[in-house]
């Protein structure tokens, strides 16, 4: 088995292997190259995101810059979602992104890791892990999602948290580690800060 094929496996792997960082650097520099771009460059962005991620639905915005180990190329966008500037995404494993999800910014979604046995660090060593986030989500700015992981759908993760172990439907979750604090409630659909009500007659 090829390393390459190793890490498609989830197994223990060598990322320097030079089949792996060859196509690694093509989408890296494609990368680079989408990060040049204007914020008007609205088509140029669709194009990049249709033609690097693993896919790509409809509707789907990026402030740059973004940051990502394989250029988003192991990146599954649905539709309409938002990325506010600073996404990192540590993308040697897969990223699964529902429709409408909102991403504050600076947020970070790592998919590798390295063995906690330092012989194996040494040799530079890691293994990757899948991310599932579902539909109608929204994690806010600076959250850190490691490998591993899956938020339900109807989720908001409050800024700055760090989310270490799955997350179900229909919740408010912050903190480090990232904990469930309540469940999403009818009181969401008359207030929207605090005491401050929906105007849903104006909306």
């Amino acid at each position: 088995m090829t390393q390459y094929e190793r890490m498609k496996a989830g197994l223990i792997y060598d990322p320097g292997d030079k089949e792996i960082l060859d196509e690694q650097f093509r989408y890296a520099d494609r990368l680079w190259e989408f990060n040049q771009l204007k914020p008007s460059d609205v088509d140029k962005k669709t194009q990049y995101m249709k033609e690097v991620f693993a896919e790509c639905g409809e509707g789907n915005y990026i402030e740059l810059p973004f940051h990502a180990n394989w250029g988003g190329h192991h990146l599954h966008f649905g539709s309409w979602i938002y990325v506010n500037a600073n996404l990192t995404v540590v993308d040697d494993g897969h990223i699964y992104v529902g429709d409408r999800v909102m991403f504050g910014p600076n947020v970070t979604i790592a998919t590798a890791n390295h063995p906690i046995h330092a012989d194996l660090r040494a040799r530079g060593l890691q293994y990757n892990k899948d991310v599932h986030i579902g539909d109608n989500s929204w994690i806010g700015a600076g959250v850190i999602i490691v490998l591993g992981i899956t938020i339900g759908s109807n989720v908001v993760i409050g800024a700055g948290s760090i989310v270490t172990k799955d997350i179900p439907d229909n919740v408010v979750a912050v903190g480090n580690p990232c904990r469930v604090v309540r469940e999403v409630s009818d009181r969401d659909q008359e207030f929207f800060y605090r005491d401050e009500r929906i105007d849903w007659e104006n909306l």
